[in-house]
């Protein structure tokens, strides 16, 4: 009975809709990328990158500041001037970097984001990348047009110019509504995430792909071998970070702007739980793991929700204000779990995993 009415108490729609709706949405997009490039580095080439955000960062500062100066071309060469950034980065990154091992990687990474994201809020860069306050509207001074109007007007095959609001039920069904250009972003999205998990499958499944996983394994024995370790090394951080880039182009054409707050470490932590949920060294684990992780996130918060507008949670206990901290512990107690009794992930192999708490 007590069953009966703890499941009257909760709006099934909304319970599975919004979190179904956000697993397929442009931010599991963004991570699912994210993850991607960071299976590249940790799950195949075992580089402990903790500051993935920074390759996302200068994907979006590199396309938005371009954009914004009005560099020929136009958005299409604004995007690669992103990508060209992320490359930059990754050599700061490498060259110097790229010789340490384990946990002192880790460090210098997480310090080249935070380093990344504090230098673009500088009163200094303010002219360029915003400072403190980013750019809110990324628009093409020369030719006075804005991102937004290009990716969701110009561009999009999906605007109705006679129906400027039309929405699309996708599956037929209004779980899945998105206006023009969420729609198209995903589309987009969507195509760049399979296209990426099979370049990279096919990256580490050739010749290249079996060094850098050698070096893995024991990059001493690969070096005594007669293979350049730190230049396989660097190779992997670019095209990763070029990865990851792509996931900070994306969220920057979906948000339409771009600011620093945007880049802080927990950005990279949520990548992180996405690839150790689907799975380290495996082909789908990342996307499936941002799929989950996004899912997990939404129902953990309209559950959380629902239960305290319905009165089964008192508001001593948990208040609205809450529900942001919990689903972030659930999460947290989740993937305690996950590394406890299956740390090679959901789609990982057992002999592939390099976390392990047991």
């Amino acid at each position: 009975m007590k069953f009966e009415l703890l499941l009257a108490a909760f709006d099934l729609k909304d319970l599975i809709g919004v979190p179904l709706r956000a697993s397929v949405s442009i931010p599991t997009i963004v991570f699912a990328l994210g993850a991607i490039g960071l299976n590249l580095h940790y799950g195949f080439t075992g580089l402990l990158n903790v500051g993935m955000v920074a390759f996302m960062a200068a994907g979006s500062y590199g396309m938005a500041i371009a954009f914004t100066q009005g560099v020929p071309g136009g958005i299409l060469v604004a995007m690669v001037c992103g990508l060209l950034f992320s490359v930059i980065i990754a050599l700061l990154i490498g060259i110097p970097a790229l010789r340490l091992r384990g946990d002192y990687l880790a460090i210098v990474t997480i310090a080249i984001g935070e380093v990344m994201r504090v230098s673009a809020r500088s009163q200094r860069l303010i002219n360029i990348t915003g400072g403190p306050f980013g750019l809110p509207s990324i628009e093409d001074r020369g030719n006075d047009v804005s991102l937004s109007d290009r990716i969701g007007i110009d561009w999009n095959p999906l605007y109705d110019t006679e129906n400027p609001t039309r929405s699309f039920d996708v599956l037929w069904t209004d779980i899945f509504n998105f206006d023009a250009k969420a729609l198209w972003l995903m589309i987009i999205g969507w195509a760049l995430v399979v296209l990426m998990t099979i370049l990279v499958w096919r990256l580490v499944n050739s010749p290249w792909g079996r060094v850098i996983k050698a070096i893995r394994e024991d990059e001493d024995a690969a070096r005594a071998l007669g293979k350049n370790v730190f230049s396989y090394k660097l190779q992997s951080l670019i095209i990763g970070g070029v990865i990851g880039a792509i996931a900070g182009i994306i969220r920057t054409l979906d948000n339409s702007f771009v600011q620093s707050e945007q880049f802080r470490p927990q950005t990279t932590f949520f990548i992180w739980t996405s690839l150790i949920l689907g799975g380290a060294a495996s082909k789908w684990g990342p996307v499936v793991g941002a799929a989950i992780f996004w899912f997990s996130l939404q129902f953990v918060e309209e559950a959380v929700r629902q239960l305290v507008e319905n009165d089964w949670i008192p508001d001593w206990l948990i208040d609205s204000n809450d529900i942001g901290r919990i689903r972030l512990i659930m999460m947290g107690v989740m993937l305690a779990a996950l590394m406890i009794w299956r740390p090679q992930g959901l789609l990982g192999k057992k002999e592939e995993a390099l976390l392990d708490v047991r």
